[in-house]
């Protein structure tokens, strides 16, 4: 990274249909985040809307904007001012009938560095996206900022390891998720908390096989029937939490320092063993080996 040790934030919060006081919201943390030291500011996913995904309703589509477009303008005022990179997920509107689930990228100069469309886009009970989000055209990406080389990746991208990996491959030192994941009525209890270990197990097996730090922003809070869970975190190369979010709104801070990364990737040399001459049915939808049985 740019520098080697840098301060992130990761900014929880829950929302409402009042998208003029979500981003209120949203700028008043980050400007504390700001306060208490952060370089780096993470948003959740949409931030500045509630999660419209839980329901079919074409009226949504009249939320999406431009990107860049109104909010990415004052999110880069509000990153010159501070000093600060801030990386928000926006609902994208591309062009009549074609809409993205995306997220911008601005330097600490205020700068707009570009963006990365959410490439795995979901389809659940209480989970939508198919209906409002097309797949993802512009690849993987990693910024170079002025606090260091960012990969990022949304939500449902998540649970795919060779997203993380190929990331990780072009460069990136921090991975960071925006998020919007929830339990439903139905999942309560023991259900919901085998759901939240296993999200935050398969984030940290990213951060371990990778060598490098991960960072996942859940939005909290109850929509309907989805109560989004919170519990935004930050993984060590190791898998170690450094630093983790409890179910309500929250601003956690974490100090990471990418000079231990050569440490950790020599400790457990993945990127040196890997056999890349084998990996080519990665590229299959499924290995039928048993088809002409």
């Amino acid at each position: 990274m740019a520098s080697s040790s840098v301060t992130v934030a990761l900014i929880q919060i829950s929302c409402s249909d009042d998208i003029e006081a979500n981003l209120e919201k949203a700028f008043m943390r980050i400007r504390d985040a700001s306060g208490r030291g952060a370089q780096i500011i993470l948003l959740q996913e949409l931030f500045a809307w509630p999660y419209f995904c839980r329901e079919i309703d074409d009226r949504y589509f009249e939320w999406a904007e431009s990107v860049p477009g109104p909010v990415t303008t004052r999110l880069e005022k509000l990153a010159s001012e501070l000093n600060v990179v801030i990386v928000a997920s926006l609902f994208e509107k591309r062009a009549p009938g074609l809409y993205h689930n995306t997220a911008a990228v601005i330097d600490a100069d205020g700068k707009y560095l570009g963006k990365y469309r959410k490439t795995h886009i979901p389809e659940d009970p209480g989970f939508h996206e198919k209906f409002y989000f097309t797949p993802g055209d512009l690849g993987y990406s990693v910024f170079a900022t002025r606090y260091g080389r960012i990969g990022v990746l949304i939500c449902w991208d998540q649970w795919y390891p060779e997203a993380a990996r190929i990331t990780a491959m072009m460069g990136a030192d921090l991975l960071v998720y925006p998020t919007a994941i929830a339990s439903l009525p139905e999942e309560a209890g023991k259900k919901s908390r085998q759901y939240l270990e296993a999200w935050q197990t398969i984030q940290k097996s990213h951060a371990v096989a990778n060598g490098c730090y991960v960072a996942s922003v859940n939005r909290t809070g109850t929509e309907n029937q989805l109560s989004f869970w919170g519990r935004s975190f930050v993984s060590g190369p190791f898998g170690e939490v450094l630093a983790e979010a409890g179910d309500g709104e929250e601003t956690i801070i974490c100090r990471i320092d990418s000079s231990t990364m050569d440490r950790h990737r020599t400790t457990w040399p993945f990127f040196r063993d890997r056999r890349i001459d084998t990996y080519d049915p990665i590229t299959s939808r499924w290995l039928d080996t048993n088809e002409d049985l």
